[in-house]
């Protein structure tokens, strides 16, 4: 199943957008702070026939990069917005994200009319711990993957292979991770880097840890089935995942409408690229 490319109209120019399938249920998914549309191929190759899935590059990552900031999660639900209202009623599309696009989602959905909203490893605040600065926190949690938007690599090869390396992709590197390694590549050889900006990531993620209320105002306005899929292990494979027992435990809480899943061996990567992570995260799209 290979990806149909198109461009959706937004402010500031036009955003590429990615159909997975040609079933007519509808799947719109968002991608993750330094990530892609491709980060989606796994799943979408995982659904029955009868469904697609619509994919996008947030604005300043992947092909949209060259689309203009202000950046921040509400401008990219605001994208998002528009991607799900060019294909049709919102009622009748599944609406997920991963990661920070989870948050995303959230605030996309906040007073809308989606069939479901799909949670998958973020969308519940990560509130700022007093008295640190945003820059800190962001350097502490995504130090590593910040660091790769400033890199240049002699070849696209060369940045495949520091991809093998990450601890995430370590015993589970398969050709689904190696596409989405290879669309982020961009430049000549000598000087090939990330598609993402780093102007883009560091104000979107400023936004995520200094806005934990209008988050949670955001998961309170969802008006559709919710769920949430979480990862046991993090961004580097470590034992701790993004969202941990305790924080899931305080939201569904709060919302006991909200469905909190543990989707067993995986991590915040590889719940949506490795194959078995992959297969659930789309039986419970669809689902």
């Amino acid at each position: 199943m290979n990806p149909v490319f198109g461009d959706v109209e937004v402010p500031g120019g036009r955003l590429r957008v990615a159909r997975f399938g040609t079933g007519p249920r509808l799947i719109v998914a968002v991608h993750g702070i330094t990530a892609s549309l491709m980060a989606w191929s796994g799943v979408a190759r995982r659904l029955p026939a009868e469904w697609s899935l619509v994919a996008m590059d947030l604005r300043g990552r992947g092909h949209s990069a060259e689309l203009p900031g202000p950046y921040g999660l509400p401008r990219h639900a605001e994208d998002v917005g528009l991607v799900a209202r060019s294909l049709g009623a919102e009622s009748g599309i599944v609406l997920t994200g991963h990661s920070m696009g989870a948050y995303v989602a959230a605030l996309a959905a906040a007073g809308r009319d989606y069939a479901r909203v799909v949670l998958v490893d973020g969308g519940l605040p990560l509130p700022l711990p007093p008295g640190l600065d945003p820059d800190t926190v962001l350097s502490a949690t995504l130090g590593p993957a910040i660091a790769r938007l400033g890199q240049t690599f002699p070849s696209t090869d060369a940045y495949v292979d520091f991809f093998k390396a990450h601890p995430a992709f370590a015993g589970n590197w398969n050709d689904r991770v190696e596409e989405y390694v290879r669309y982020d590549a961009a430049g000549p050889e000598g000087a090939v880097r990330s598609r993402a900006r780093e102007e883009a990531v560091r104000q979107d993620g400023r936004w995520l840890l200094t806005e934990s209320e209008e988050i949670g105002a955001a998961l309170h306005a969802v008006k559709s089935p919710l769920s949430l899929l979480r990862a046991p292990r993090g961004l580097l494979d470590q034992p701790v995942g993004m969202i941990p027992d305790e924080l899931a435990a305080t939201w569904t809480g709060r919302l006991p409408a909200l469905e909190d899943e543990l989707v067993e061996d995986c991590n915040h990567y590889t719940i949506l690229m490795e194959d078995r992570c992959a297969s659930l995260v789309a039986d419970r799209l669809v689902r």
